[in-house]
């Protein structure tokens, strides 16, 4: 009997210790402080950009996407990596079909990550 108690204990010491691991893993001073600093630098910069501004203040922090728009309606791609990106509806300023930089936002997405797309 004393030795099945012996070895449920260190059955149980070790899955515990097993589990500390695992858990070491997941703890916040396992990531990586650096890309976890330039993320939120870059969500802060984007959530900048507000209904009301101009696609010319836009421009300042992001970039035009290749693939199909219109006038009223943009993808556009943060300037310092392709992959991070918003769609973003505007109100035209002026008559003609091509766009303005005093162009008013409309509504701009969450920023999302998709791989880049060319024309």
């Amino acid at each position: 009997m004393q030795k099945f108690i012996w070895i449920a204990t260190i059955l149980v010491v070790t899955t515990f210790a097993i589990c500390q691991d695992s858990a070491v893993d997941k703890r916040p001073e396992s990531l990586d402080q650096e890309h976890t600093q330039w993320i939120q630098h870059v969500m802060k910069s984007i959530a900048t950009i507000k209904p009301g501004m101009t696609r010319q203040q836009l421009l300042r922090i992001l970039t035009t996407e290749g693939g199909l728009s219109t006038r009223s309606q943009r993808r556009y791609v943060y300037k310092h990596c392709p992959y991070i990106k918003v769609d973003v509806k505007f109100s035209p300023s002026g008559e003609g079909p091509g766009e303005r930089p005093d162009d008013k936002i409309v509504e701009i997405s969450r920023p999302y990550l998709q791989y880049a797309i060319y024309d």
